[in-house]
């Protein structure tokens, strides 16, 4: 997990951080997660014998290697544009041609569809997504306004660059892991947020973990409701209903102290409706 003191103090910090950080990860079939440098060592493993001694053949390979890497993600950010300029819907053909390559050139640095969404996605996600929510939850501001501000930030990155967040949720569909890799960088981080500050007000933060995939994938599913009900409201009613349910939650919790012990054992009518204002 990201260290709390150092995660929303400054920048975000560089060990320890979640490995979908790491750019164009991928995870093989035993769930764990391969660098892009992982990925060109074991294609040219397969491709070619290991080249033995000599330092000019090293400094070949380590170049040719950088080479592959810088590639992949000039086609990442390619795909990018290709989305926004062609929809979420855009295949492969598509893509490729957007870009102005062959589609064998993509097939080349991807190993199929699926390798690519979730390198677009990592790519989203470090560029786009988290800055603004980082930049949001790294305010000098109390907690409900760290919470509006995040809600903000998320709802607006998804709300500016709808086709890239379509074509990344509706093709990871079916690559569980991209979704689940997502799901537990914003769980972590949001986690982080809540045992910095609830902790340093002595409310328990044994449950952080599970409050954090609660509150994040119920902000997630409902702004993914809103991206494809044709927008059923206002961006700023998304913002506020998110904001006043999680908040609502946060603030209960802190209530408790964080027990469930003593939250169990307190009474829980439903308030009276507020007087409306004249």
């Amino acid at each position: 997990m990201v260290n709390a003191a150092t995660w929303t103090k400054g920048a975000p910090p560089h060990t320890g951080a979640p490995k979908l950080l790491t750019r164009d990860a991928n995870i093989d079939h035993k769930g764990a997660v391969l660098s892009t440098e992982d990925l060109v060592d074991i294609g040219e493993q397969s491709s070619r014998a290991t080249v033995r001694g000599g330092g000019q053949a090293d400094g070949r390979k380590r170049r040719w290697r950088q080479h592959k890497i810088d590639r992949r993600e000039e086609l990442v950010d390619g795909t990018l544009n290709a989305i926004r300029a062609r929809g979420s819907q855009a295949g492969m053909d598509e893509i490729a041609t957007e870009i102005g390559v062959s589609k064998t050139v993509l097939y080349r640095y991807f190993a199929d569809k699926n390798d690519l969404v979730h390198a677009t996605m990592q790519r989203f996600i470090e560029t786009t997504l988290l800055p603004r929510v980082y930049g949001a939850i790294s305010l000098d501001a109390d907690e409900y306004q760290l919470v509006r501000a995040a809600m903000t930030e998320y709802v607006g990155t998804v709300d500016d660059d709808p086709e890239v967040y379509r074509f990344i949720m509706s093709n990871a569909a079916g690559d569980k892991s991209s979704l689940a890799e997502f799901e537990r960088l914003f769980a972590e981080v949001v986690t982080t947020v809540l045992v910095d500050r609830a902790g340093a007000k002595g409310i328990r933060t044994d449950g952080a973990m599970l409050w954090s995939y609660v509150l994040v994938g119920g902000i997630q599913l409902a702004t993914h409701w809103w991206t494809t009900t044709d927008k059923a409201m206002p961006r700023q009613d998304v913002i506020d209903y998110l904001t006043m349910m999680a908040w609502s939650a946060i603030e209960g919790m802190a209530r408790a102290g964080g027990s469930p012990e003593i939250f169990t054992a307190q009474p829980h009518p439903l308030p009276e409706m507020p007087q409306q204002a004249p």
